[in-house]
């Protein structure tokens, strides 16, 4: 008898190629499991069982902690970071996936909570020391270690709603203007001269000003009053665009800080499609499982390796090369 073939240590064992293929279609493709056997049973042959895909998935999130234990790192250091959150369900609760991403890097991570003792928790937000994106939700700004930069794109949906559905005529202004500051900056490769950037932010106030005036705060309550007085939205979104000012327009100035929040938000877009199509997950490994394979997936696509090849990598023991670059990076 001819001994097994080197790495065959079972009488029946499927391959890298398979496990890779099987994750791929379950974690970059969302397939459901029942999906996913009709395939392999019709176009391969094999029958294999829920209980077999859900060990390959289990064997890849293991395969990948090293990642995880990479990219964390990487992301505290990284000059740019977007952070969002949305909710998930899981068992039939609800729960939440916070991520920190950028152009070459994603973290998706699910937690019970939604607030800082999340974020503290997952262990990336409390470290970043360069430009931190997000959509000015409050405890964000409990990191003040970093320089925060608000999403834009939420600013001209909030201007376009003051002037379509309240007629404010200075937010009409505002949203031009915010999308004439974004071309200005393109335009100059990225950020503006400290003369230019205040030009524009006389602009910014002008307009402010004009909303003072068309959109006044209201009348103080009368002695005895409880209470504060009621502001319009518009009122609101005037208020936080006076004083958050240096916060949306860092872009002007800070070649780290983009326009909008838009990176981090479509990193969480696929966890809403997974959803979609499989539905909830039934148990928290399954969510575990999902974001860090999410995580190392997306990561690699940014990094210009397709999502098949990384898996095959990873199955095959390998490290992948992107995470071997930016470890000599940074060492260096």
């Amino acid at each position: 008898m001819a001994p097994f073939p080197e790495g065959v240590t079972r009488p029946i064992q499927y391959g890298p190629r398979l496990k890779a293929h099987v994750v791929y279609l379950s974690q970059y493709q969302l397939l459901p499991c029942a999906r996913i056997r009709e395939l392999l049973t019709s176009q391969c042959g094999l029958a294999l069982s829920t209980g077999t895909l859900f060990a390959f998935n289990q064997e890849a999130y293991q395969r990948v902690e090293s990642f995880a234990e990479w990219v964390i790192p990487a992301l505290r250091e990284a000059p740019t970071v977007h952070a969002d959150e949305t909710g998930m369900q899981v068992g039939g609760k609800r729960y939440w996936l916070h991520s920190a991403t950028n152009e070459a890097l994603t973290w998706l991570a699910p937690h019970p909570k939604r607030g800082q003792e999340a974020m503290d928790a997952i262990g990336v937000l409390p470290f970043v020391r360069g430009v931190m994106v997000h959509d000015h939700w409050k405890p964000y700004y409990r990191y003040p270690d970093c320089r925060h930069a608000l999403c834009n794109a939420h600013h001209l949906r909030e201007l376009t709603a003051a002037w379509e559905k309240d007629g404010q005529a200075w937010a009409k202004s505002l949203h031009d203007l915010l999308l004439d500051m974004h071309h200005a900056v393109d335009a100059a490769g990225g950020n503006l001269s400290a003369d230019e950037a205040q030009r524009w932010r006389a602009r910014y106030r002008h307009c402010l000003a004009e909303g003072d005036a068309e959109c006044p705060p209201p009348a103080q309550p009368p002695p005895g009053a409880r209470g504060r007085a009621k502001r319009t939205k518009a009122r609101n979104l005037l208020e936080r665009l006076q004083a958050y000012e240096d916060d949306v327009l860092r872009f002007l100035e800070d070649p780290a800080a983009p326009f909008t929040n838009n990176q981090g938000e479509r990193d969480l877009r696929m966890t809403k499609v997974q959803q979609k199509i499989s539905g909830c997950f039934r148990a928290w490994e399954g969510a575990e499982i999902f974001c860090r394979m999410r995580s190392f997936l997306s990561t690699a696509v940014k990094q210009g390796l397709a999502a098949h090849t990384a898996l095959e990598q990873l199955f095959a023991g390998e490290v992948p090369d992107f995470m071997q670059q930016e470890a000599t990076v940074q060492a260096a």
